[in-house]
């Protein structure tokens, strides 16, 4: 990493190699070693880096690293001292550093311990370079620092730029401030078998702080399956969601990811409390009220808000919520509200959501009406926000006759769009019929095929017939790469493994995929392509990122990063309840759709298969209106020297 490089060409920083201590709203990132001073490395808190670079020196000289243990309440690092290790070739001299971040707090302890014969005397030094600069700006590879005044204060190190204040202390070590660098710094004599400490703890305050803190309940852990990668990715990404646990007074939420999206994003925030919904309702029922207190009640043509619409996205910098960027949040709310009924939330707990129900259904009629649910800023309308909403209105009708309300006006609203859907979204006859990902405002196809097919599963848009079609197409290994599903078949022409939208994999989608199938059915292929995505968990050592490369089995061992992906992300976490239930599923499909537990069913109409005809799965090549018969080369990563 060459961060003076990326500042001069505003490059986002790379990831995949850095380390995090997290706990929302606060995250700590280094490299492996637990040095600062990368591009995106720091101390951050909300929407604001506090901290840019963080050394230890012993005796004025950087330790040597020896290795790094990262576990769900503290990092440990351990190197060694050579420095003092006088005449010796053998490493006498250890030094451990233990970090800690808990929201609005950071603790780092360094311990030497001498293994000598004789006393050993060294200096430690904890220098902290500040600089407040904005999330955004550190995203953009431009850190845009503001002014801030540095004081000491009875012993202790104040920053502050009049809304935000930061304070730096030190136990047994003595502070002192130059310029904008705060150095802890002890002089420490060491006897034989003996050790020293020295500490800096700091507390930031943010007035305008949205997400003030973490909710005090921690998630439950899954149920142990003596599947040695399943139980150490499902131990992971327990932790992990707690500590991107928010609660700002309506019941906890899942923050969409470290380190740039730390904060409420609506899609990420719903479709996270859904995958965890078995083992979190806790998170569902405060999403959904969380997100029920910010919906849109005028008509912004700023902030995109409209009456009934769910917010896009929640800055922590006390900023309006921003509605516009996504279409999809107001039905995924909608099919939350339901699951979560679904799963056992108390009708009379529901009843109170019910004018939040109805405003949002108002949007989601107004913004569809004899046509698709699409954003007119889009040149697309996408598949698989039909698919969201249609199993949004059908989900609402069971719940709103549970209610006392009439649900069949959504019914009948489902089933029209169902039909448009089918007129425009699909191609070929009988066995060669065939979806589309997204079609054009004009009703033109998109020759295009990715991870959104599996959205379309379970959702009541298809019938049986068009079910096993897209079930079996998901497999095409074009697609599932062995690691998951990409978000763009391999022999697409606009293929590329690193890009986010155009091939690479995230994780969540192959998710979603596995929770349609189960809902569908198909248990087989849902086992099938959890076991991708386990392998690809198991690569990461349990911490999925929001993406990686779309390289499959065919051209590489082991997944690849996708360079500034964040991680941990909440809802590639939160995918590993519902794999473990695919795998955990009896194989074959039965003759009825899988039992889910879910009460109610038989209020909602089965969607019957229009085809009696046998499933002949064409060639993913060759389908659409684009010319996909020429296959193009894999691409496959190499040693240097072929």
């Amino acid at each position: 990493m060459h961060p003076e490089l990326d500042a001069k060409t505003g490059r986002p920083p790379l990831l995949h190699d850095e380390l995090v201590a997290l706990s929302a709203p606060t995250q700590v990132w280094s490299r492996r070693d637990g040095t600062m001073g990368g591009a995106a490395d720091g101390i951050f808190h909300g929407d604001w880096r506090w901290v840019r670079s963080l050394e230890l020196l012993v005796d004025g000289r950087p330790i040597e690293h020896l290795t790094t243990a990262d576990d769900r309440d503290s990092t440990v690092f351990r190197a060694v001292a050579r420095q003092l290790d006088g005449d010796s070739s053998t490493p006498r001299v250890l030094v451990e550093r233990m970090r800690a971040v808990e929201p609005g707090g950071f603790v780092e302890r360094v311990t030497i311990v001498n293994g000598r014969d004789v006393e050993v005397t060294a200096l430690l030094e904890l220098r902290l370079d500040l600089e407040l600069a904005p999330l955004a700006s550190v995203h953009a590879g431009r850190p845009e620092a503001v002014p801030i005044d540095l004081r000491l204060d009875d012993g202790a190190a104040v920053a502050t730029d009049g809304t935000r204040t930061l304070r730096c202390a030190s136990t047994k070590g003595a502070i002192e401030i130059d310029g904008h660098r705060v150095t802890a710094s002890r002089s420490v004599v060491v006897r034989p078998g003996d050790w020293a400490t020295l500490s800096i703890e700091l507390a930031v305050d943010d007035a305008q702080l949205a997400e003030p803190g973490p909710p005090t309940a921690s998630l439950p852990p899954l149920r142990a399956t003596g599947v040695t990668a399943l139980d150490r990715w499902a131990g992971r990404a327990v932790a992990d969601l707690d500590d991107l646990s928010l609660d700002v007074g309506h019941g906890p939420f899942l923050a969409a990811a470290a380190p740039w999206q730390l904060t409420l994003l609506s899609r990420e925030a719903l479709v996270a409390a859904r995958l965890a919904l078995p083992q979190a309702s806790a998170i569902a029922e405060g999403t959904l009220r969380t997100l029920a207190t910010r919906q849109g009640v005028l008509h912004d043509a700023e902030t995109g808000e409209e009456p009934g619409r769910i917010p896009h996205e929640v800055r922590q910098d006390g900023s309006a919520p921003a509605f516009r960027a996504s279409v999809d949040a107001t039905p995924l709310w909608i099919v939350l509200l339901h699951e979560t009924w679904i799963a056992g939330m108390p009708t009379e707990t529901a009843r109170e959501l019910r004018t939040a129900l109805h405003a949002a259904l108002g949007w989601l009629a107004a913004h569809t009406g004899d046509g698709f649910l699409a954003d007119p800023d889009d040149d697309e309308v996408s598949a698989a926000v039909q698919a969201i909403a249609c199993r949004a209105a059908v989900g609402a009708a069971d719940l709103l006759d549970a209610l006392g309300d009439d649900g069949d006006e959504w019914r009948a609203w489902a089933a029209r769009l169902r039909s448009r859907f089918r007129d425009a979204f699909w191609s070929g006859d009988g066995s060669a019929r065939t979806p589309s990902l997204a079609i054009d405002h004009d009703g033109g196809q998109h020759d295009r095929l990715g991870a959104e097919l599996g959205q379309l599963l379970g959702t009541r848009i298809l019938d049986e017939y068009e079910e096993s079609i897209v079930a079996r197409m998901l497999l095409d290994d074009a697609i599932a790469s062995g690691f998951g599903l990409r978000s763009l078949a391999a022999d697409d022409r606009d293929y590329w493994p690193l890009l986010e939208r155009g091939g690479a994999i995230h994780p969540h989608e192959t998710g979603l995929a596995i929770e349609g199938l189960l809902r569908a059915g198909f248990r087989d292929e849902a086992r099938a392509l959890a076991e991708q995505l386990l392998a690809a968990a198991d690569a990461f050592h349990g911490r999925l990122p929001a993406a990686f490369a779309g390289f499959g089995l065919e051209d590489v061992a082991m997944p690849v990063p996708l360079p500034g992906a964040g991680s941990p992300h909440a809802a590639s976490a939160a995918a590993v309840v519902v794999v473990q239930r695919a795998l955990e599923a009896r194989a074959g499909r039965p003759k009825q759709r899988i039992d889910t537990g879910e009460r109610h069913l038989a209020a909602v109409e089965r969607v019957q298969r229009l085809d009696t005809g046998p499933v002949q799965l064409p060639l993913l090549r060759g389908t659409g209106s684009g010319d996909r018969s020429t296959q193009r080369p894999r691409l496959r990563l190499v040693d240097p020297e072929g």
